[in-house]
């Protein structure tokens, strides 16, 4: 396995074919692991003093603990809450509680997900009073992605019950993501439909243009298929936004926009490591655009779900996301814009030995070693806490701004090497959960 390939399997939508082994992680002895302690003193007391407890990640119950994040947050129009794996329960109903408190408390009307923008719109529509159920919507549109579970289907709920109860002010769902792992047909009619209204003398040059696209439904499997294919396919989806561009500020438009991101995507040769990386960069920047697409159309202030790698301004993989989805909102948004991470020291999450379209199933780690940001982080006294990474005592400053080995898992997990990060560099706070357990799979 390259070096590429290894990284790649963290988090991208691709992987190698490889088996994932999960070896036990090797601990210092315990003198080190005192020297280390001894060490990291000072640090450990400047970050308890600026440290706020968490009482719970569950979505019900009291605010109070979440008042400080809110002053934290401020006056920002998109908070990007990440979360370290795409698979730990603590984590989606953190965001589950957070989002909630946030619509009570300040002004927030739209959950964004790293999931299909298809999805997204299929969603909101039921949110804002469309037919069915929150588990059987939460099935059908979150199948084949790390959301397919059982919190994201009580987030669900919760939504449309909000807005039964608030019909003056709906909550909103966003799919921030291009059109993975599939796109659909929707999309496609929506954009059709558009042109033949507003421009009917478009409407059979653009009908010809996405015929050899439509549907994409299996967005992994269509990777199989020919670069040649799948390029010329891009350009096809490509013309077909310019001429739709002459719908304006119609939603048409950015629903034309995906269709060709999600084919230039898709273009990609996975045995070339260049054209990956282009592909993983635009696919940041296309999540951005999307997101803020959203927030200037609306005026909704968004929380946004992703992995921290997506959410932050910086990434344990510099060669694949060398400009993060947070960090192109941070400079379209300025200081409303503000990145949360998250952090756990042991447990028990999700991931895919076969990537993408893989099955998932639980990993444990171990408690964090000594000299990983988990480790320090979790000497800290209090079992879960979030933490601000501004205007920090010296030492405390100086750990956060040095890079250190960090659990970092996505689609799939490889436990050694650990990757690096420093955490000032790519949060403005920091939530750190002393232990997860796997998510829950959703059955409908």
């Amino acid at each position: 396995m390259t070096a590429h390939r290894r990284h790649l399997s963290r988090r991208g939508l691709l992987t190698t074919t490889a088996a994932l082994a999960i070896p036990a992680l090797h601990l210092p002895a315990a003198a080190a692991a005192d020297r280390t302690d001894r060490t990291e003193r000072p640090v450990v007391q400047q970050l308890t003093s600026a440290a706020y407890p968490l009482d719970t990640t569950a979505p019900a119950g009291g605010t109070a603990d979440l008042r400080p994040l809110g002053e934290l947050i401020g006056d920002s129009l998109v908070v990007g809450l990440g979360e370290a794996t795409h698979g730990s329960h603590e984590f989606f109903t953190l965001k589950h509680r957070v989002f909630r408190y946030l619509v009570a408390e300040r002004g927030f009307t739209a959950f964004a997900l790293e999931a299909s923008w298809t999805a997204g719109l299929e969603i909101d529509e039921f949110l804002q009073g469309g037919d069915g159920d929150a588990r059987r919507v939460a099935d059908r549109t979150l199948a084949g992605s790390p959301w397919h579970r059982e919190e994201f289907a009580d987030l669900i709920s919760w939504m449309r019950d909000h807005n039964r109860r608030n019909p003056g002010r709906p909550v909103h769902f966003l799919g921030a993501d291009l059109g993975l792992p599939a796109l659909g047909d929707r999309v496609f009619r929506r954009v059709l439909d558009a042109v033949r209204a507003a421009r009917p003398q478009d409407a059979a040059r653009l009908a010809d243009l996405y015929a050899p696209l439509r549907p994409l439904d299996d967005a992994i499997g269509y990777l199989g298929r020919p670069v040649a294919e799948r390029r010329a396919n891009a350009e096809l989806a490509r013309r077909a936004g310019e001429l739709t561009s002459a719908l304006g500020d119609d939603p048409a438009v950015q629903h034309a926009r995906v269709i060709a991101d999600t084919f230039a995507f898709l273009a990609m040769d996975p045995a070339d490591p260049a054209t990956v990386a282009a592909a993983e960069q635009l696919r940041d920047r296309a999540m951005a655009q999307n997101v803020l697409w959203w927030q200037r159309r609306t005026g909704h202030r968004i929380l946004l779900s992703a992995h921290n790698g997506h959410a932050g301004y910086a990434s344990t993989m510099p060669e694949l996301y060398p400009d993060p989805q947070g960090a192109q909102l941070r400079r379209a948004l300025g200081g409303r814009y503000t990145a949360i991470g998250t952090t756990f020291d042991r447990g028990a999450f999700l991931t895919t030995a076969a990537g993408a379209g893989g099955a998932w199933r639980p990993v444990s780690v171990p408690p964090a070693a000594p000299g990983s940001v988990e480790h320090t982080l979790d000497q800290v006294r209090h079992r879960d806490f979030y933490l601000p990474l501004r205007r920090l005592p010296a030492a405390a400053r100086a750990w956060l701004a040095t890079p250190h080995p960090t659990y970092d898992a996505g689609t799939t997990f490889t436990p050694e090497p650990l990757p690096v990060l420093a955490p000032a560099a790519a949060y403005d706070v920091l939530i750190h959960l002393h232990e997860v357990t796997a998510a829950r799979e959703l059955t409908p």
